[in-house]
C-alpha cells in the first residue's frame, strides 16, 4: 500500500460541526478516513450538522473548545493524527469589530493552542490551516475599475497571487493572519509540515449563513424564505465563490503534496472562471426562483474588498487541483437544499 493511500489514516477537524468542517468530515469519511471532530458546538446549525453527519458514517466527536489549551492537548496527544484540518474561527468581520478580544482569543490563540499542541505532541501531523483572503486588506494600491456594472482588477486578470502584500484590516484580518503566519513559521522553524489556505468565498450545503458571513448562502436563503436582503456597499463588489466540495479536494490535494506544499501559503477560491458580484447573485436568484427580492441598503463594511478573485496558478501547479463546480450549478443546488430542508431555518420566521 502506498504511504499516499488514504486508507486507515485520521484526520482530526476542528470546527468539524460547523459547514466547512461537516462536508470535509463527510469527504474524507467517504474516502476511507478515519474522522475525529473537535466542536464546542457553539454555533446555530452545528448539533443538526453533527446529527446529520453521525447519519452517514461513524465518527468519534469530542466537545471541547480551542481556547482550552489542556483539552487540545489531550486530543491531539490522545489521537496523533495523520492531519489536523483547522477550520475552528470565529468568521465575520463585524462580529470581530463588536467583540475583538473574543475575536482574538478564538482565531489566534485558539489556532496557536493546536498548533503547539501538534509541534509537541504530534510532529508527524500534517497540519492545514484555513486562513482568509482577508489577510490582504483593502489592496487599495491595485487598481479596480467599474466594467458591465461590476468592480474588476484593472490589471490581475488572472486575479491576485500569493506574492500580494499582506496588510491586515479589522480585527478578524489580524487574527486569522496571526494564525496563517504561525502556520508558515512552524514549519520554517520546527519543520513541521504545514499549509495556509488563504480562502475565498465559499458556499454550500449545511451553511446557515447570515447578513455578515457566507453571503452566497444568506443570499439564497433569504431568497428562498422571502427575507428581506440588506446590501452593504453598492453592490457591485465581485467574489471569486467556491463549493465546498471543491475545497475538500483541494485539502486532500495538499495531503497527498504534503512534501512539496509543505511551509507555504495558497489562495484557494473559484479563480477567474467562478466571479459573481452581489448584484449578479441576486439576479440570477430571483431569475431561478421567480420572485424579486426586497433589499436594503447600508454603506460598506470595515476591511470590505471591491474585489477579490485568487489566482490558483499556484495550486494548479503544487497541488494539481483546480475547481471543477461551476458557480451556476453550485447555487442552483443550494437552492434545492434550503427548500427541502426548511425547516432548519425555523431561528428566521
Amino acid at each position: 500500500m502506498s504511504k499516499d493511500t488514504p486508507y486507515s489514516k485520521t484526520i482530526l477537524i476542528t470546527g468539524g460541526a460547523g459547514f466547512i468542517g461537516v462536508n470535509a468530515a463527510r469527504y474524507f469519511a467517504e474516502q476511507g478516513w478515519t474522522v475525529v471532530i473537535l466542536d464546542n458546538l457553539s454555533r446555530r446549525g452545528t448539533e443538526d450538522n453533527l446529527r446529520w453527519l453521525r447519519e452517514r458514517t461513524a465518527l468519534r466527536f469530542e466537545r471541547a473548545d480551542i481556547r482550552d489549551p489542556a483539552a487540545v492537548d489531550r486530543i491531539v496527544g490522545d489521537i496523533r493524527p495523520d492531519v489536523v484540518l483547522h477550520l475552528a474561527a470565529q468568521v465575520a468581520v463585524t462580529t470581530s469589530v463588536t467583540d475583538p478580544r473574543e475575536d482574538f482569543e478564538i482565531n489566534a490563540f485558539g489556532a496557536f493552542n493546536v498548533l503547539d499542541a501538534v509541534r509537541r505532541l504530534s510532529p508527524e501531523s500534517f497540519f492545514i490551516n484555513a486562513s482568509t483572503n482577508k489577510v490582504y486588506g483593502k489592496m487599495e494600491e491595485v487598481g479596480v475599475v467599474e466594467r458591465n456594472g461590476r468592480y474588476e482588477y484593472r490589471d490581475l486578470r488572472a486575479g491576485v497571487d500569493e506574492r500580494q502584500l499582506l496588510d491586515f484590516h479589522s480585527p478578524y484580518g489580524c487574527s486569522k493572519g496571526t494564525a496563517d503566519q504561525y502556520a508558515i513559521d512552524y514549519s520554517r522553524i520546527y519543520g513541521l509540515k504545514t499549509v495556509t489556505f488563504r480562502q475565498s468565498c465559499i458556499y454550500g450545503t449545511r451553511q446557515f449563513g447570515i447578513e455578515d458571513q457566507g453571503w452566497v448562502a444568506w443570499f439564497t436563503i433569504a431568497a428562498v424564505l422571502g427575507k428581506t436582503i440588506t446590501i452593504y456597499g453598492d453592490g457591485k463588489q465581485i467574489r471569486d465563490v467556491l463549493q465546498v466540495d471543491d475545497l475538500a479536494r483541494a485539502y486532500e490535494a495538499a495531503y497527498l503534496h504534503r512534501d512539496r506544499a509543505s511551509g507555504q501559503a495558497f489562495n484557494i477560491g473559484g479563480g477567474s472562471g467562478n466571479t459573481m458580484s452581489l448584484l449578479e447573485l441576486l439576479g440570477y436568484l430571483e431569475a431561478e426562483l421567480g420572485l424579486q427580492i426586497p433589499l436594503r441598503w447600508s454603506g460598506w463594511r470595515p476591511g470590505d474588498q471591491p474585489v477579490f478573485v485568487c489566482n490558483l496558478a499556484k495550486a494548479e501547479r503544487l497541488l494539481d487541483w483546480r475547481p471543477q463546480i461551476d458557480v451556476k450549478d453550485g447555487v442552483r443546488q443550494l437552492i434545492h437544499w434550503v427548500r427541502e430542508n426548511r425547516d432548519l431555518f425555523d431561528w428566521l420566521k
